[in-house]
């Protein structure tokens, strides 16, 4: 019901092959952030080096604002965000910029909030999603009746007052426990040791749960905080597997 601002990092040859078609990679922002986020930690750049360099392939990178939103569909309703990226946004971003429109051509990586958003979305659809990557994911296993300390009033999509069952109902945890399916899915993820609102003992926590069930997946735990510097040294190895998983060329 509003109009949603995003960014579309197209490939060197999008102009010069009018009739191919692109993996495309959806790489959503953390709480507080926009569509600029990625551009702003030097990933254009990045981008194009990376695919000088031969490290990783052509694909559309494409970044969606989301405010606060945690890409659910909130506790009151009002913000279907969840269904407007899947039903709408995705849809009309693969016909519009000329992406492969499979599961096998389509990543989804993200950030903090945008991590929390990468995971649940690929684990709860997995047949729309060939791979998903985080970094310093907003991963907390569950909550109690109100946000840990540190987080504020970043909660508010799960309710106000915050709902911890909406919470604990709708993390990664829940979705593994309840039997997500992820044969064909690839997973990446990682977090600083040091992350500053604890996410790393959530990474650690979905690592030992991934193990238990035998899911296949790559985690690195890195010296780091949760900032930016944590994110422009590790977002390329994000980009790499993704790019393998995706088999851009």
């Amino acid at each position: 019901g509003r109009n949603v601002r995003y960014c579309v990092i197209l490939p060197d040859s999008y102009d010069t092959a009018p009739e191919r078609k692109y993996p495309v990679l959806y790489h959503l922002h953390g709480i507080n952030d926009n569509e600029q986020t990625l551009l702003r930690l030097g990933g254009w750049d990045l981008i194009e080096r990376l695919t000088t360099q031969k490290k990783i392939g052509e694909m559309l990178v494409v970044t969606p604002a989301a405010g606060s939103s945690f890409y659910i569909n909130s506790r009151d309703g009002k913000e279907k965000y969840e269904d407007f990226f899947l039903q709408e946004f995705i849809p009309t971003i693969e016909k519009r910029y000329r992406g492969m429109g499979t599961r096998t051509g389509r990543g989804i990586t993200g950030v903090s909030m945008g991590g929390y958003g990468a995971l649940r979305l690929a684990l709860k659809y997995p047949q729309k999603f060939a791979a998903v990557s985080a970094h310093s994911a907003a991963l907390v296993d569950k909550m109690g009746n109100g946000p840990a300390a540190g987080f504020g009033s970043y909660f508010k999509a799960f309710g106000e007052p915050f709902d911890s069952k909406y919470w604990n109902d709708n993390t990664p945890f829940a979705l593994i426990r309840a039997g997500a399916s992820t044969a064909n899915l690839k997973i990446y993820f990682d977090c600083g040791a040091e992350d500053d609102f604890g996410f790393a003992k959530g990474a650690q926590d979905l690592h030992k749960l991934l193990e238990a069930r035998k899911v296949p997946h790559e985690f690195h735990l890195y010296p780091g905080g949760h900032d930016a510097q944590y994110v422009a040294e590790h977002i390329d190895e994000s980009l790499q597997f993704q790019s393998r998983a995706l088999g851009a060329k």
